[in-house]
């Protein structure tokens, strides 16, 4: 029946970080940094106002926008935390996850054959979304000397007629690094000067320590075409309430829009009423979570430095990225034997984009004790394959 499968599909690899979550589940007394989820319940108030909407027989449809209480909220935070202003009824939309954003942001831009230049190590979507659109992604290798943000100079190498926009993702999926406002800039003069859409993921934006997050759209001349995605599974420990949204100029927003009433109708009523009572009530659990993932990052990182993996300092998210290549073992071999010999569950860097092998993504979004605890574990198993 492959005949029958699209090419578009076919070409594209199953996830590599489903597959070794796959496998830690059928272990036992394994720790797995392998998911990138918080650790964290939902904070209370935020269940409460989802549980009420649910009994309160708030079940049926919102407007294909979101609820117009949502948007509002949304505009005021964006313009509260990055001096960024987006109107609520032409200029948001409330969509499932960033990941039906992303989707739906390339199917409503992308012609067959356009090009999309996606830096990497990056999400695993991200190509795949390009892919699915009948685009053709561009790959933009970032290194650890420059603490893995892309430069303009990689970018402009790889412009040609076809290239239709920029991808990026910071704070970074999977290797914690947040871009500078000087790189960004350097991004921004680009999109300028050949006329291309950005693209910008900042799904980890208030996951940043000791850094400032710049949101894409502010800089100068940005917001007209850029179209910023964000959502709340991370920031407010929401992922299964799968609450997104896409911010854009009006024109781009239709389009997207568009797709989003034929493929979903309107995102989960229940998580956009949480997902309000998040925005207005919920800012000191953000700033708790943060500060609970910064002890963890700064114990992790030194943890892994110490026991040999030298590992560059992540500013974002919840993600460290260490060096593996002392060990002689690739990425998939280091994962797949320290899951077995040691019963830690990590993800190859590889699966991340080619530049990312050598490397494996660790998420300390976990208890201190896990933590701790797959620390010493790594440690035997780096002394053993040395």
């Amino acid at each position: 029946m492959t005949n029958k499968i699209s090419q578009r599909v076919q070409i594209v690899p199953p996830s590599g970080i489903r597959r070794f979550f796959d496998i830690a589940a059928t272990m036992k007394d394994v720790i797995s940094l392998s998911i990138g989820e918080p650790d964290f319940v939902t904070p209370d108030v935020i269940r409460r106002a989802g549980i009420q909407s649910i009994e309160h027989g708030e079940t049926k449809y919102t407007s294909n926008s979101g609820t117009v209480e949502l948007r509002q909220a949304l505009s005021v935070h964006l313009a509260k935390h990055y001096g960024v202003h987006y109107d609520p009824e032409e200029e948001l939309l409330i969509t499932v996850g960033v990941s039906e954003a992303l989707q739906c942001a390339m199917l409503a831009t992308i012609d067959p054959g356009d090009e999309v230049i996606v830096p990497e190590p990056c999400f695993v979507a991200y190509k795949p979304s390009v892919i699915f659109s009948g685009g053709k992604a561009i790959e933009v290798g970032t290194r650890v000397e420059d603490n893995f943000q892309v430069t303009g100079e990689e970018i402009e190498r790889v412009i040609t007629p076809r290239t239709k926009g920029i991808l990026i993702g910071y704070p970074n999926n999977p290797t914690g690094a947040v871009m500078s406002r000087e790189h960004l800039m350097e991004v921004a003069r680009l999109a300028e000067k050949y006329d291309l859409i950005v693209y910008s993921d900042e799904i980890y934006d208030r996951l940043v320590y000791g850094v400032e997050h710049v949101c894409f759209s502010s800089l100068p001349g940005m917001r007209d075409r850029t179209v910023l995605l964000g959502g709340f599974s991370k920031d407010y420990a929401m992922t299964g309430w799968r609450v997104g949204y896409v911010a854009s100029n009006p024109e781009l927003l239709e389009a997207i829009r568009k797709l989003h009433q034929y493929i979903i109708m309107s995102a989960p009523t229940m998580g956009q009423v949480a997902a309000l009572e998040g925005l207005l009530h919920a800012e000191n659990d953000v700033r708790e979570m943060v500060r609970s993932y910064d002890q963890r990052r700064q114990v992790i990182v030194s943890g892994l430095n110490t026991i040999g993996l030298q590992t560059f300092i992540p500013h974002g998210a919840f993600y460290a990225f260490p060096d593996i290549r002392s060990t002689g073992l690739n990425s998939e071999q280091f994962c797949e034997k320290l899951l077995v010999e040691e019963h830690v569950a990590v993800i190859p860097g590889s699966a991340f984009g080619e530049c990312g092998e050598g490397f494996v993504r660790i998420c300390y979004a976990a208890s201190m004790t896990n933590i701790e605890e797959a620390l010493t574990r790594m440690d035997h198993f780096v002394k053993r394959h040395r």
